[in-house]
This record gives structure tokens, sequence and C-alpha cells, in this order.
């Protein structure tokens, strides 16, 4: 309640001074109608009455902000100094410094131009469309997809407000990180995650992602997984021309012995993460966290089935769509439409073409796509 009252006090303060500097302008334009002589006249009769008024030791009202902008205004036309007799010239001096000040300030008004209202609108409506996008994601959406070069910071400014969601990521020791990272483009990682359907049924998800590329080789669910059961998955996910050295896995008793031995078969060297580690194979657990917040914590399987449809499509957009920060940003598997031509204008789309946006999961996310006009 006092936030507007107080706005209101100040816009009246600010019509008032405005309305009084009109009034004295008019007031100015009109003793071009006098002649010097009255004008002459005029003065010294009011230098008189001034005289009179300082002789009785009457102390003057306070100067508003219109009349000290008024005695600035005319100092400038003549010798002030001599006329000075309300104030003391160091307080007339003050007036005119704080005078320039504002100026200058209003000159040099800081702050950038607001986004183009069409952007706005499209950062909004993505934002509606994709409830689990943050500012980072919708940028990079921005920049690889449309061209649209947009900091995540000045995304955040038109997003509706929401809640931050999800504690910061545990930093990896940096032995192991490094190793990770210098061995990337031939490394290999596995996981299974837990489902339950609408039924209380238990299904297991398994995930093998490609480090260097962030890219999903394969993704399968299964009601009972054995030791023979994933190792017909990696079977099926790796290639026999492969170039991969190493598979990472956890301590789990589906990867038993034998099976660590087939996989050496396969021409891989198995590692698996320290116990109760599972930092050590942060990548994957994260591409699992990811496949919940952005699609199990949103979609119920009813089935198996169901739970097969709804991987086998969001696999292709995670692969093909999604951008991921860890890639620069990037996309594991970029369409054959990237790269796309960046705008003339950073802000603004051509004229000749517009968003389009293609749901996935029935609308649970979307991506978006630049196409021609019709002519």
């Amino acid at each position: 309640m006092l936030k507007p009252l107080h706005r209101f006090r100040h816009v009246s303060q600010l019509a008032c001074t405005l309305l009084t500097l009109i009034v004295d302008t008019l007031r100015y334009l009109g003793l071009f109608l006098y002649s010097r002589s009255a004008l002459s006249a005029e003065n010294l009769f009011l230098r008189k009455q001034l005289a009179l008024y300082q002789e009785r030791h009457v102390r003057p009202r306070r100067a508003t902000n219109a009349t000290r902008i008024a005695l600035v205004w005319l100092g400038r036309w003549f010798d002030w100094r001599p006329a000075l007799t309300l104030v003391q010239p160091k307080t007339f001096i003050r007036w005119h410094r704080q005078a320039f000040r504002l100026l200058w300030r209003w000159k040099s008004r800081l702050g950038r131009p607001p986004l183009p209202t069409e952007l706005q609108a499209l950062i909004r409506q993505m934002t509606r469309d994709n409830p689990t996008w943050g500012q980072e994601r919708i940028a990079n959406e921005l920049w690889l997809k449309l061209g649209l070069q947009v900091s995540p910071r000045t995304v955040r400014k038109y997003m509706p407000k929401r809640l931050d969601r999800g504690p910061s990521q545990r930093v990896q020791s940096q032995r192991w990180s490094t190793f990770v990272r210098n061995h990337a483009k031939v490394m290999l990682s596995c996981d299974f995650c837990v489902v339950v359907t609408a039924t209380f049924r238990f299904f297991y998800v398994f995930v093998v992602v490609e480090h260097a590329s962030r890219r999903i080789l394969h993704v399968n669910a299964t009601a009972h997984p054995t030791a023979a059961w994933t190792l017909q998955q990696l079977r099926d996910a790796i290639p026999s021309n492969h170039t991969y050295r190493f598979l990472i896995h956890d301590r789990d008793s589906i990867f038993s012995q034998p099976l660590d031995q087939r996989i050496r078969h396969l021409g891989l060297r198995v590692l698996k993460t320290p116990v109760r580690r599972p930092q050590a194979n942060a990548l994957c657990e994260r591409l699992l966290g990811t496949l919940r917040r952005e699609c199990l914590d949103f979609i119920i399987p009813l089935t198996e089935s169901h739970l097969r449809c709804l991987l086998k499509e969001w696999g292709p957009h995670y692969n093909t769509g999604r951008p991921h920060m860890s890639l620069g940003p990037g996309i594991p598997q970029p369409p054959p439409s990237l790269p796309v031509p960046r705008q003339s204008h950073r802000h603004r789309l051509l004229a000749q073409v517009h968003v389009v946006a293609h749901p996935i999961l029935g609308g649970l996310h979307h991506e978006y796509q630049l196409e021609e006009r019709a002519a």
C-alpha cells in the first residue's frame, strides 16, 4: 500500500515542477513584448522591494525544484553574483552542479534495450511448453536451432518466475576426471534404473552412453534383468568394428565376473566404480537423472511395451534435439539441418523464415527449427 502511495507522490511532484517551469517559460516569452525601458524600470522596482524585504529580516520559504531550475537557467545569461540575495553563492553553485548531474544522468542512461516483443513471447512460450527447461537450456535452444544469441541471464529476465530446482552436482576427484576426459572418445558407460508402472510393476531400464559425444548408443527395458540379457544389450549397442577401449559400470550383482569376462571378448576393458561412489560414473548417472526429470517423472508407464515406446521416442530426442551444456553447447548427434545460419541481427529473425515447434512425448518437450514462410 505504501509503495503505490509513494509513487503517486513522486509523480505529482514531478507534474507540479513541469507545470511551474512551463508557466515561467511563458512569462519569460511574454517579456519580449515589453520595451527595454519598461523592463529596466520593472527590474529596478523589484530590486527596491527585495531590499525592503531583506531589511525586515523575514525568513524566506525554501526554494522549490522549479525555482532552482529557473534560477540556474537564467543565471547563464548575465552575471548573477551581484543579483544573488536569497541564498549564498555556494548554494547557488551547488544547485548548478545538481542540475548538471541530472542532465548527465539522463544523457548516459544505463541498461540494454529490451528484446523484441516476438522474442520475449517465444521465450515465455518455450518456458510454458517445457516446464523442466532452465535458462541455459532455452538460451542454447535459441542459439543452436534458431540462430538467436541471447544471454541466459537475459532469458531468465523474461521467464515466468519459478523456483530453482535441484542441488549442485558433486565434484569428482581431479585424477579420475582427468582420466575420463582424456579417454572420453574410447569410453562407454552403462547402468540400470528402476521404473514403477501404473500397476506398481517394477521394470529396469538399461542405457549405454558414449562419453565423448554424450550420445545414447542403446536403451531398453525389462522386468527381469539377467547377465545374459545385459550381455545381449551390449552386443546390440556396440558394433563389431568399434574403437572403444573401456566400459564403466558399477558393482551391481548383475555385472558378475562371467559377464565381465564376456565383455572383454567384445574388445573392452571393464572399469568398476568404487563402492558407494556413483560420482565415478557421473555421466551415466546424470543421463538417468535426465531421463527421470524430463520423461519418467511426468509420464507414468502403463505396461512394458508402453515404457519401451517412451524410451524409443525420448532417446532420439536426447541424441538429435536436446542441447548439452557439456558440449559447448552442442548436440550429441546433430541433424543435417544444423548448423543454423546466424541471423543478421542477434535478436531478430529474417522476414522470410518463422519458428516451427515439433512436440515430443505428447507435448512434454518441443523441438524448434526455422522454416521458410509460404509465398
